[in-house]
């Protein structure tokens, strides 16, 4: 039996599973869209298992963050402005895995 979840709906399963403080509000809404749009383009339903989502999914301030928080190796010029070191993770994200970018930050699936 499945069951259609809304954005609101995504978003409280969060807070009920005392899960709220894994994602920003902003970085929800995010994931749910991209859930969203991976079903239709796949044709495939996506189960809602908080936990799971927790596990394989993460936030970050920026692809840099990111690349540091997790210890993942990217080359940096000590020579490279800010932006240069941003796209650079972003590129090696993109490459690795999935990058959901929104206004505060991403969310990339774990690799």
């Amino acid at each position: 039996m499945k069951r259609t979840v809304t954005r609101w709906e995504f978003r409280d399963a969060f807070r009920d599973y005392e899960r709220n403080d894994s994602f920003s509000y902003e970085g929800l809404g995010a994931l749910f869209d991209y859930l969203e749009d991976d079903e239709e383009n796949s044709g495939i339903e996506t189960e809602m298992d908080v936990i799971s989502l927790c596990c394989n999914f993460s936030e970050h301030a920026s692809c840099l963050d990111c690349v540091n928080d997790l210890g993942y190796p990217l080359e940096i010029e000590d020579d490279w402005n800010d932006e240069e070191k941003e796209d650079a993770a972003r590129e090696y994200l993109q490459e690795n895995t999935s990058v959901i970018e929104f206004d505060g930050g991403i969310i990339i699936q774990g690799f």
